[in-house]
C-alpha cells in the first residue's frame, strides 16, 4: 500500500508522490528502536558513524532540508545538531538511495513519506526502485508483483536498515534530551563522556 498524490491510500506497490499526506506517526509498542526514541538524541558524528555517511554529507543534507535533525537543529557556532533514532535510519536509507543513482527529487519524496509513516509501518516496509521512481511495498506479494512487472531493480528492506542502525547505536554514545547527559554505551571508561557528564 502506498500514499498517492491526492493523499488517499491505494492498494499495490505504487510510486511515492510528492503530494503524500502527512500522518501522525503511531507510536507502536515494541517496534524496533522505539524504546526511548523521544528521550535519546545522537550528535552529528554519532549519526554519521551509524548511518555510514560523512559529516560533510550530514551537514549538507541538514542545510538543504533533505534530512533535518528532529531533536535539535544547529543554532549557529557552538551548538550541535541532535538527531533521533528515526532520523539516523532515514540518513542511512538516503545514502543507499543516492548510491544506487536515485534522483534527489525522488529521494526528497521518499524522505517525506518515511517521516509520515508510523514506526510499526517502517519496520515492515520495503522501498523498491528502478533508479527513477521509488515504490513502497509492505508485503512480499507486492515485491514480487513489482519485480515481475519489470519495475523494481533494487530494494531496501527498511526493517533491516532499522536493525543495523539499532545495532550500531548500541555501541555509540547517545545524549539524554532532557538533561544533556551523555549515555556511555559499551565503553564505561570513556574519559571524554565522563568529563561531559561532570561539566553538565
Amino acid at each position: 500500500m502506498a500514499i498517492t498524490g491526492d493523499g488517499t491510500a491505494a492498494e499495490g506497490a505504487l510510486p511515492l508522490h510528492s503530494g503524500a499526506a502527512d500522518r501522525t506517526p503511531a507510536q507502536a509498542a515494541g517496534a524496533p528502536g522505539d524504546r526511548g526514541a523521544d528521550t535519546i538524541g545522537y550528535r552529528g558524528p554519532t549519526a554519521c558513524a551509524a548511518a555510514g555517511i560523512t559529516y560533510r554529507q550530514l551537514d549538507y543534507w541538514a542545510r538543504t532540508g533533505l534530512v533535518e535533525p528532529s531533536v535539535r537543529p544547529a543554532y549557529g557556532s557552538g551548538t550541535q545538531r541532535l538527531y533521533n533514532f528515526r532520523d539516523v535510519v532515514v540518513l542511512k536509507i538516503v545514502k543507499r538511495l543516492l548510491d544506487t543513482g536515485v534522483s534527489l527529487q525522488n529521494i526528497r519524496t521518499a524522505v517525506r513519506h518515511l517521516r509520515s509513516r508510523g514506526l510499526s509501518d517502517l519496520a515492515r516496509m520495503t522501498l523498491m526502485s528502478d533508479g527513477a521512481t521509488v515504490y513502497e511495498c509492505t508485503s512480499p506479494d507486492e515485491v514480487v508483483d513489482l519485480l515481475q512487472g519489470g519495475q523494481g531493480v533494487f530494494g531496501i528492506a527498511v526493517g533491516v536498515v532499522w536493525r543495523d542502525v539499532e545495532s550500531a547505536l548500541s555501541q555509540l554514545h547517545g545524549e539524554r534530551v532532557d538533561t544533556g547527559e551523555t549515555l556511555v554505551r559499551h565503553n564505561p571508561h570513556d574519559e571524554l563522556a565522563r568529563r561531559r557528564n561532570r561539566a553538565g
